[in-house]
């Protein structure tokens, strides 16, 4: 593999890394310690609103990764969405969606899945570098750095960080000319079709999709994963 690729870049979000011990524990533990008592099942069954928020955002102009202040935005839009929902009052649901949002600027607040380490590892090994190019705030780095990845990692590039974002090629490009390789000669991996499969190619590198969720992700001519365990195999 290091005689075809210079570099593998990867997304962070379902390709990396996952809230821990998972979103709906993190917005309860926060909602307790202000005094309001809710049931991880009451918050989870109003997560998917949560998401749909998300995804009507994120289609409508996804350009606020760009920005710390308009990632924010949406963030904490999602969870004072969550609070509402739950019948917290708008001021006291304000408060309590920045404290959501602040607390996954936490390393505590992430784990990486076991297989990621050791995939970086491999690389490494095997004299491919790793990079992260990532639809992310400015935190992400002292994220991965708390999770003691920053030591296998030769560049990562958010999108809040240098004013782009996926699926922009320039930010592909920007990734490449970081370490110093050329697009054809690298792969990404990420979770996303729109952003990570059509970005990639759109910038000249060879995209691979992973489903760490099973749940059925495709795109036409692009190897899908399940685990990193297989990065090397599918890469060949």
């Amino acid at each position: 593999m290091a005689g075809r690729l210079d570099a593998v870049f990867f997304d962070v979000g379902n390709t990396l890394l996952y809230a821990y011990p998972s979103v709906g524990h993190v917005c309860e533990e926060i909602l307790l310690g202000s005094g309001r008592i809710h049931s991880l099942d009451e918050i989870e069954g109003i997560l998917p609103l949560v998401d749909e928020y998300y995804e009507d955002r994120y289609r409508s102009d996804d350009t606020f990764w760009t920005s710390d202040e308009r990632a924010a935005d949406v963030w904490t839009g999602m969870y004072g969405l969550l609070c509402r929902r739950l019948g917290i009052p708008e001021v006291e649901a304000v408060d309590l969606a920045h404290a959501v949002y602040d607390a996954f600027g936490d390393p505590a607040r992430w784990r990486a899945y076991d297989d990621v380490a050791p995939a970086f590892e491999r690389l490494r090994s095997a004299g491919v570098k790793v990079g992260i190019i990532s639809n992310w705030d400015t935190r992400l780095e002292g994220v991965l750095d708390g999770l003691g990845l920053g030591a296998l990692i030769d560049t990562v590039v958010s999108s809040a960080v240098v004013g782009l974002h996926k699926p922009d090629p320039r930010i592909f490009e920007l990734a490449c000319a970081r370490l110093g390789v050329e697009p054809g000669r690298c792969a990404h991996v990420g979770d996303h079709v729109y952003s990570d499969v059509l970005g990639a190619r759109a910038a000249g590198l060879r995209p691979v999709l992973i489903d760490r969720h099973r749940v059925g992700l495709s795109s036409d001519g692009v190897t899908c994963l399940l685990t990193l365990d297989d990065l090397e195999g599918a890469l060949r």
